[in-house]
């Protein structure tokens, strides 16, 4: 858009003269015929220049000028002042009420369309800082907006983990299409864990003595759970359950769940060792089944947990029931996902024979799946 330019004179002559040179240079022309009526027309519509007669009837150049510079929006306004006296003798008075430039009638065109381009441009590069001014101002606003909410979501995060898994979390958090607390079926492999020699310990040991145990068991168990990225379903006392591929779906749940499983033995050896020393004779059971599950939040509005129901949790359960101290069961399901996942497992694996679970009708066949390949030590 061309630049807007307020040519303010009393005498009809001198306006049409200054509007007419300036609309054929392409510049949108106001006039006014008095101070007055330039103020108004600077209050409706802030022009880009202003070309003012100084000899005015009742409101003088000068005093427009000065009412211009009272206003802070108005700051950066060029005032150029027409005057048929001696520029030398009104410059002062002039520059005192915060005129910019100056002109001498008669007008000469050339002259009058140097200082306006000039003054134009010193006005447009003053108004591209001031743009550039508060486009800092909004992004500096957004950005402490956006480090805000980062905040606030950062902790609304830690809270949601005290309860969920940090997968779960970011989940709920994420919002989209899918509720994950929302009931809906999947395939999942999920891991029993079940610490053997429990219920004796604690008919013998104080309660103090029980929580202690506990506490660095859930640690180092719960450590192993987020390292791979497993979704604790819940503790219960000496048992955990976690399971893979929900809420955030992997390639390879059965191969995670089993490498967690061999992690975690490893770690129990050396918390055994510590138990033992204190008198406590105490080895973690480890079962593992994959199959399909109805998983969503579970629980009412004043507490709601995120677990899976199905026979995929009954049957890792009832296989972590029979593992022996330090031992992994898997079922059929994981031992041929084991298989399909490579050479990593396939020295690890040895059956176990068939098993009659609790629940079950038929002997299920069972696998083992040992901490060290035979041969190895």
């Amino acid at each position: 858009m061309s630049a807007h330019i307020l040519v303010v004179d009393d005498v009809p002559r001198n306006v049409k003269l200054l509007a007419d040179v300036l609309t054929a240079k392409g510049y949108r022309t106001r006039t006014a015929a008095s101070g007055e009526e330039a103020l108004a027309a600077i209050a409706a519509e802030a022009p880009d220049l202003v070309l003012l007669d100084v000899m005015m009837p009742g409101l003088s150049g000068y005093d427009v000028c000065r009412a211009i510079r009272a206003d802070p929006a108005l700051a950066m306004l060029p005032v150029v002042l027409v005057t048929a006296l001696d520029p030398a003798k009104e410059r002062i008075t002039g520059l005192e009420a915060g005129a910019d430039d100056f002109l001498g009638k008669p007008i000469q065109q050339a002259e009058l369309m140097a200082r306006v381009k000039s003054l134009l441009r010193i006005k447009a590069l003053y108004d591209e800082v001031q743009r550039q001014k508060q486009a800092l101002q909004d992004w500096n606003r957004l950005l402490e907006q956006r480090v805000a909410d980062g905040v606030q979501q950062l902790e609304r995060v830690g809270r949601l983990k005290r309860f969920f898994s940090p997968q779960l979390a970011e989940a709920i958090l994420a919002g989209g299409a899918d509720d994950p607390l929302r009931s809906h079926r999947r395939e999942i492999t999920v891991v029993f864990l079940d610490l053997r020699g429990f219920t004796a310990f604690t008919e013998t040991a104080d309660p103090e003595e029980v929580m202690a145990v506990l506490a660095d068991y859930h640690r180092a168990m719960g450590r192993l759970i987020l390292a791979h990225e497993g979704t604790l379903e819940r503790f219960t006392g000496d048992g955990i359950m976690v399971f893979f591929n929900d809420p955030v779906v992997i390639p390879d749940p059965a191969p995670r769940a089993v490498r967690m499983a061999l992690a975690m033995q490893q770690q129990m050896q050396g918390l055994s060792a510590d138990w033992q020393r204190r008198g406590y004779q105490l080895q973690m059971g480890v079962g593992i089944a994959q199959g399909f599950a109805t998983i969503g939040g579970i629980g009412f509005e004043g507490r709601i947990d995120y677990g899976a129901i199905g026979n995929v949790t009954n049957l890792a359960a009832r296989l972590c029931g029979e593992a022996a101290g330090g031992e992994i069961l898997v079922s059929q399901r994981v031992h041929g996902a084991l298989l399909g996942a490579g050479d990593e497992f396939s020295a690890l694996l040895e059956p176990a024979g068939e098993l009659l679970l609790k629940g079950l009708q038929r002997p299920v066949p069972v696998w083992r799946v040992r901490a060290v390949p035979p041969g190895k030590t």
